[in-house]
C-alpha cells in the first residue's frame, strides 16, 4: 500500500487572538492595489498610498486633473458582510474629512504653497470579491 502525500506548512498561527486580522490585512491590500491601478487607468495619478498620521490613515491619494482626491478603500468578500459602498459612516466621513485637511496642510500645502485649484474630493472605491469570476469595483465620487 502506497503512504498518504505529505504535507509541508510553513507557518501556522494559532491562539494568539489575531488570526483573522493578518487575513483581513492582505485582503485590504488586494483591494487597495486593484483600486489604484483602477484609478490610474482612469487618468488618475496615485501620490500616495496607506498615509498615515496620528489622527489615521489614508488608503489612496490622487489627483484627478486639478483636484486632489483621498481615497478610501472598501473590500469585501461576497456573502455576509455588508456593502463595501455602504462602509463610510457619517463618524468615518468626518474622519477622513481630517485627514484631507491634514495631509493637505502636511504633504500639498509645504510643496506648492496654495491648495489645489480644483479642490479637495473624498472617494470611495468598493471592491467586491465574488466566490467565483472577477472583482467588481465601484468607483463614487465625492462621498464625503
Amino acid at each position: 500500500m502506497a503512504s498518504p502525500p505529505s504535507v509541508s506548512l510553513t507557518s501556522v498561527t494559532v491562539g494568539d487572538g489575531g488570526e483573522g486580522h493578518e487575513c483581513r490585512g492582505a485582503l485590504g491590500r488586494y483591494g487597495e492595489d486593484l483600486a489604484a491601478r483602477k484609478l490610474r487607468a482612469v487618468g488618475m495619478a496615485v501620490l500616495e498610498r496607506n498615509w498615515r498620521c496620528a489622527d489615521g490613515e489614508v488608503d489612496i491619494i490622487a489627483r484627478d486633473r486639478d483636484a486632489l482626491v483621498i481615497c478610501e478603500v472598501k473590500t469585501r468578500r461576497a456573502g455576509g458582510y455588508e456593502h463595501p459602498m455602504a462602509a463610510v459612516t457619517p463618524a468615518k466621513a468626518a474622519r477622513l474629512r481630517r485627514l484631507a485637511s491634514r495631509w493637505l496642510s502636511e504633504r500639498w500645502l509645504a510643496r506648492y504653497g496654495h491648495p489645489p485649484a480644483g479642490g479637495v474630493r473624498i472617494d470611495l472605491v468598493g471592491v467586491l470579491l465574488p466566490g467565483r469570476g472577477a472583482p467588481v469595483l465601484e468607483h463614487a465620487k465625492g462621498v464625503a
